[in-house]
């Protein structure tokens, strides 16, 4: 606690005393309005992750145009760059409303089958209307409405033919189709109704038991757990061994109600998922784990050979000294979202004055390099990608150390630029294969 004066004692002491004690004031002043702005950050942080936006897309206007010469970093339009165009005071336009596409609502229910509803007068009612042949029939007034049908379920009383020969005692059955579950009621319409509700709209098997009750239908979550496990690992496992292919790398932890371990504590699922080079028919596979430990990805990829892009987990780096035939790509995205959390949690009219918001420029318009590499051979690729993603990228490590000591120490934007600079070997991977980022997997997961 600090040490406090009287005013009394305060007349005592001489002048370089009372500037002593000033300067101390000063320093100390000083140590906590550090201290007050990190706590600010770290609130606006936890607020932003609870309740703002989960999007870290940065707006495309103004991007910095910027490379190394000699060393140094040259910005071609930093001020353009870093200044609003819009002042705050000017009226900013306002959107146009879109317009509707002809012919949308035609397309959309196109594939549609039709069911024809038909409404006609009857004859008595036509002669009250009109009298005895005083009418004749126009065109119809056609308008359509969606029919509805709910979830059902029926059972499927499968009847087999068993034959029995009359010369021997051997028996013959008819063809049928093979069950998924001896002596079980679920059929393959039923899981996929299951899985699809659970896996693909995120409905909890206790949701679904509720759902299965108000149709009079009693299937308790136990039982379509059962049918999941026992299903997966008879079905699925094949298929799974067989989808390790060039994919990303993440983890996740998840709480677990019953497990070896402690209730509640931490369990992981990580995740595997090919990148955007497969966006036709992606892969991503789970794999749960009770822990981070190496030895998990060490058996789960222990027959991949190639590039696997990951964020900075010392476990994948470790991986990688291990093998020869296994390179670990660094994560820009993981890389970036520390400014990114840093810039939420200022005040949009100060966003743009900072180190943070610099770095995100920057970043960004490597991205936008990259971006425009697609669609080319690998060849073509890597040869285009020396000319004009490399500079820019080692220039954006050149400005990284540059400014590293010169924000505050433990704050976002201090924490961005010291993961920058401890993941840049497998950030620049990026120069010689491929600019990847895991966001998929950290999604996926």
């Amino acid at each position: 606690m600090a040490k406090t004066y009287t005013e009394e004692q305060l007349n005592t002491f001489d002048r370089a005393t009372l500037i002593q004690l000033l300067l101390m004031q000063q320093s100390q002043f000083q140590e906590i309005d550090k201290k007050l702005q990190l706590l600010l950050e770290q609130a606006a942080v936890l607020k932003n992750n609870r309740f703002g936006k989960k999007s870290e897309k940065l707006g495309i206007e103004n991007q910095i145009s910027f490379m190394e010469v000699d060393g140094d970093i040259v910005f071609f339009n930093e001020a353009e760059a870093v200044n609003a165009l819009v002042p705050e005071d000017e009226e900013k336009p306002t959107k146009p409303k879109n317009a509707k596409t002809k012919g949308k609502r035609t397309a959309d229910i196109k594939d549609l089958p039709v069911i024809p509803v038909d409404h006609r007068m009857t004859e008595s009612e036509l002669i009250t209307e009109f009298g005895e042949d005083g009418w004749y029939q126009l065109e119809d007034e056609i308008y359509r409405r969606y029919r509805f049908t709910p979830m059902k379920i029926e059972i499927e009383e499968h009847h087999v033919g068993v034959y029995k020969s009359k010369k021997d005692n051997h028996f013959k059955k008819a063809e049928h189709p093979a069950y998924l579950l001896r002596n079980s009621l679920v059929s393959p319409t039923l899981l996929s109704g299951i899985w699809n509700a659970k896996y693909v709209n995120a409905v909890p098997l206790y949701r679904q038991e509720q759902e299965f009750q108000r149709m009079g239908v009693f299937i308790d979550r136990g039982e379509m757990a059962h049918w999941t496990i026992l299903c997966a690992e008879r079905y699925l496992s094949v298929f799974y061994d067989y989808l390790h292919e060039k994919m990303y790398a993440d983890e996740t932890p998840v709480l677990v109600s019953k497990e070896n371990r402690t209730s509640g504590s931490r369990h992981y699922m990580w995740v595997y998922r090919t990148g955007k080079m497969y966006q036709d028919k992606p892969i991503v596979l789970y794999e749960y784990q009770p822990s981070r430990n190496a030895d998990h990805p060490r058996v789960f990829l222990k027959d991949f050979q190639g590039i696997c892009v990951t964020d900075g987990y010392q476990v994948y780096h470790t991986l990688e000294k291990e093998r020869e035939d296994l390179r670990i790509a660094g994560c820009w995205a993981h890389a970036r979202r520390r400014f990114d959390e840093a810039l939420q949690a200022l005040p949009k009219d100060q966003q743009k004055d900072t180190i943070a918001y610099f770095a995100l420029k920057q970043i960004q318009a490597i991205y936008r390099e990259e971006n425009k590499l697609e669609g080319m051979s690998a060849q073509e690729r890597l040869k285009n990608r020396q000319l004009t993603v490399k500079p820019l990228v080692d220039a954006y490590f050149i400005w990284v150390k540059k400014n590293v000591l010169v924000v505050a120490a433990k704050s976002k934007t201090a924490n961005g630029l010291t993961y920058s600079i401890n993941q840049e070997t497998y950030l620049k991977t990026c120069q010689w294969i491929i600019m990847q980022q895991n966001n998929r997997s950290d999604h996926s997961a």
